[in-house]
């Protein structure tokens, strides 16, 4: 595999003929490369004009390389040839070095250029390029390729302090100018004898760090249009300033991507920030990052998430109950935003906004700290890339961990993770109650192993002491609900109205989803109709859960089991890991002729739901089979001549028709291998947001019992 190396352009602010006489000085070898033990001059020539000056030499270096490898090798030194060109006229050196010994198993070369700074002609650009192929070295081409590497690396970072060393030894001897090439004058020629001022190559290196450390416009999104030729480079300076500390490697392959972007992808190129991002996503792994990031900035152009901060508006249900927002920033210049998550309505969110809007909800806030990253960077005049995250738990219950929502927490992650990698410094996690442990389950498997790391949990009141929050946050930024000072702005969130929910029909009408199909299914229920819904469990220990809604009418719920399969046709079939969708008809599962008992059998107790109320629930199979989840007609029992009907019922038989009920619906499947024995997760109960009858809150007590025994 061929190694490839691109530097950035480095800019010494010291005329071309010094930086010449300071490059000249590390021959024959130079005491500050102890690698470097000596150079002879093979041959020399220049034009007859002077102008042109060829040199080549033989240079010996000593390779950090263990002994035995050496001892195999059958050598002691290596020997490279280095060939250099200087033109005086135009003001350019170009270096060439390839490899003398092992040439037939290892091949290496090198170039490097000199040239005038394209904006000030008293000012001098360096940068330079490498490869490396190891085709066979004694079956060490691993080792050899790492050996190689590191002393490359190692070169390459004393290059600019050896320039600099000679420099400031020039000036120390009182040489701090000296004249321009100029052509030698030939008597009797007129024009001969005017002066020929040199000029500076055409070929333009732009220096992208803003001038005066501020950018003239920064734009909203990573991605900005680049003009340039293929050839551009980025400044050594630059890179430290905005992108912080890199090895030579990591810089070779910001600028590899870079240019591979300019030459190849159409549309706008994305901030050297953003492509930094995806690199150290991928560790530094160019192919991946160029996949991951190509893939990337083909969403971005589809769903217009550039133009996302300037036209999205924050609907008043998100500002009202979305319990998050900005807050100052970190103790290293990080942004940092505060999610109170505890205090969340997930499911009413869920409920009443819909993905869609959730997920746009969640894009901006992105949007918006990478245009805070920059802000920062400009403000604290380091890089600063990413910023932190406080979450508060103090609220979290079991009904937080209601399936669908986590369900869409899961999709919102992983578009995320595809799109904004390395956006998160830090992530603290406080007053974390017992039930984190089984979101974080449910959640972990779909964040980066590097994300992970970058998490820090306290539980209780542990984040107020010694290595808490202090370390991480000023004292005088403490929000004021985690006992702090400091007033935080973030809604108190609450309990979404029903009111503001909406309806299967709306979730599912939703244009230009960024996400999946929709979460709920409506179906309706029938007097003598019943609503059933098969699940094939192809082995035991499997866990069926479901979620629903009754918005019209009461209707009592069943789960049966067979272990013959009704006939029925397979579009109501749910698999162990699918999503069934209802069809237009309700379709009889379980046949008149079976017996229950015999041909089929309860497995949960039956429970009458009443209009309005939520219902959420768990059953972990037994038995392999057919599990039949039905849903009845419940209708009011006829008034006794003894008795007077009440006012309620009155009223509700006015407003619901008696041979219809209708029901929103979500149920999944969760095999036995991918249950990670949380119980708790999935005990049935009723939702915390519901209004619910004693008597159904009895009901559901009873369930929830029955389904842990089993």
């Amino acid at each position: 595999m061929v190694q490839e190396y691109q530097s950035p352009v480095r800019v010494y602010k010291h005329s071309f003929e010094i930086i010449m006489a300071a490059y000249q000085r590390r021959f024959p070898k130079c005491h500050l490369i102890p690698v470097f033990v000596d150079s002879e001059i093979v041959s020399e020539s220049q034009s007859k004009d002077g102008s042109m000056l060829f040199t080549e030499r033989r240079c010996t270096i000593d390779v950090d390389a263990p002994r035995l490898l050496k001892r195999m090798a059958g050598v002691d030194y290596l020997y490279f040839i280095h060939k250099n060109t200087l033109n005086r006229r135009d003001r350019t050196l170009r270096i060439e070095v390839r490899n003398e010994t092992f040439s037939s198993r290892v091949i290496v070369n090198e170039c490097c250029y000199y040239t005038v700074h394209p904006e000030n002609e008293d000012w001098t650009c360096f940068e330079q390029t490498a490869s490396l192929d190891i085709k066979s070295f004694f079956g060490f081409e691993s080792s050899a390729e790492k050996i190689a590497m590191k002393q490359y690396a190692s070169s390459i970072k004393k290059g600019k302090e050896l320039i600099e060393f000679y420099l400031q030894e020039l000036e120390d001897e009182g040489v701090t100018y000296l004249p321009r090439w100029t052509p030698p004058v030939v008597c009797g020629s007129a024009p001969a004898r005017l002066r020929q001022l040199p000029t500076s190559p055409a070929r333009a290196i732009p220096v992208n760090a803003p001038k005066n450390g501020l950018d003239d416009k920064e734009p909203a999104s990573p991605t900005e249009l680049v003009a340039g030729s293929p050839d551009d480079k980025l400044d050594a300076d630059y890179i430290r300033r905005y992108l912080g500390d890199l090895t030579p490697m990591q810089e070779s392959c910001l600028i590899r991507l870079r240019q591979w972007l300019q030459e190849n992808h159409k549309g706008k190129i994305p901030k050297d920030q953003h492509v930094l991002r995806f690199l150290r996503a991928r560790d530094f792994n160019l192919d991946k990052a160029k996949e991951l990031l190509c893939q990337s900035l083909t969403w971005r152009k589809q769903h217009q998430v550039d133009f996302l901060l300037d036209t999205w508006e924050c609907p008043q249900l998100l500002q009202d109950y979305y319990t998050g927002g900005w807050h100052h920033h970190d103790r290293a210049g990080r942004p940092l935003y505060v999610l109170r998550l505890g205090q969340m309505d997930t499911k009413g969110l869920v409920r009443a906004s819909g993905e869609e809007t959730l997920l746009k909800q969640v894009l901006s806030i992105n949007e918006e700290g990478l245009r805070r990253c920059e802000e920062n960077t400009r403000v604290f005049g380091r890089p600063i890339s990413c910023w932190t995250c406080l979450v508060d738990l103090e609220g979290l219950t079991m009904r937080h961990l209601w399936r669908p929502g986590v369900k869409a927490l899961l999709r919102i992650i992983e578009v995320v993770e595809a799109n904004y990698p390395e956006t998160l410094g830090r992530l603290l996690i406080l007053r974390a109650p017992r039930v984190f442990p089984v979101l974080w389950t449910l959640i972990s498997p779909l964040i980066d192993e590097n994300t992970r790391k970058k998490f820090l949990v306290y539980a209780g009141n542990d984040y107020q002491g010694p290595g808490g929050l202090v370390d991480y946050i000023d004292r005088e930024i403490i929000p004021d609900f985690l006992g702090g000072n400091c007033m935080c702005e973030v809604p108190e969130g609450g309990t979404v109205p029903k009111s503001l929910y909406r309806t299967a029909e709306e979730l599912e009408s939703e244009e230009n989803r960024l996400l999946t199909d929709s979460i709920y299914k409506s179906a309706s229920i029938f007097k003598g109709a019943p609503y059933e819904m098969l699940i094939e469990i192809p082995e035991a220990s499997s866990v069926i859960t479901w979620d629903f809604d009754v918005s019209k009418g009461d209707v009592i719920f069943n789960l049966y089991h067979s272990k013959r399969a009704p006939s029925l046709p397979r579009k109501d079939t749910l698999g162990a890991h699918g999503i069934p969708s209802p069809g237009a008809v309700n379709a009889q599962l379980i046949d008149r002729n079976w017996t229950l008992g015999q041909d089929y059998s309860m497995v949960e107790k039956a429970f009458t739901c009443r209009e309005g109320e939520s219902v959420q629930g768990s059953h972990v199979t037994r038995w392999p089979g057919f599990y039949i989840l039905q849903w009845r007609f419940h209708s009011s029992p006829a008034c006794t001549a003894s008795s007077l009907p009440r006012v309620d019922d009155v009223l509700a038989s006015l407003q619901v028709p008696s041979h219809k009920c209708k029901i929103m619906y979500y149920t999944e499947v969760l095999a036995s291998h991918d249950f990670r024995g949380s119980m708790t997760s999935l005990e049935s109960s009723h939702s915390g947001f519901s209004q619910l009858s004693s008597a159904t809150n009895t009901s559901s007590q009873s369930q929830a019992s029955s389904t842990i025994s089993r």
